[in-house]
């Protein structure tokens, strides 16, 4: 899948210090993901992380949940 095959997707960018936050929700579904990186990196790189990340999270929903594990309560 790539970018292309995602249909509409925005990406919002947000410079935070030296991090920038970018964002990508996926038009047709309302998913979002997020990540954050320096802020010189460049503009294609941070832009195929987060289309990458976006269609990994819209692959997910077609995967079976986790088997329950059991955990520990303290």
């Amino acid at each position: 899948m790539s970018g292309d095959a995602l249909g509409e997707v925005i990406i919002e960018i947000t410079r935070v210090g030296d991090v920038q936050r970018v964002a990508a929700v996926h038009v047709a579904t309302g998913v979002e993901v997020v990540v954050q990186a320096p802020a010189n990196a460049a503009l294609a790189d941070v832009r195929t992380l987060v289309l990458r990340k976006l269609e990994r999270a819209l692959s997910a929903d077609d995967a079976p949940p986790p088997a329950d594990r059991p955990g520990k309560i303290v």
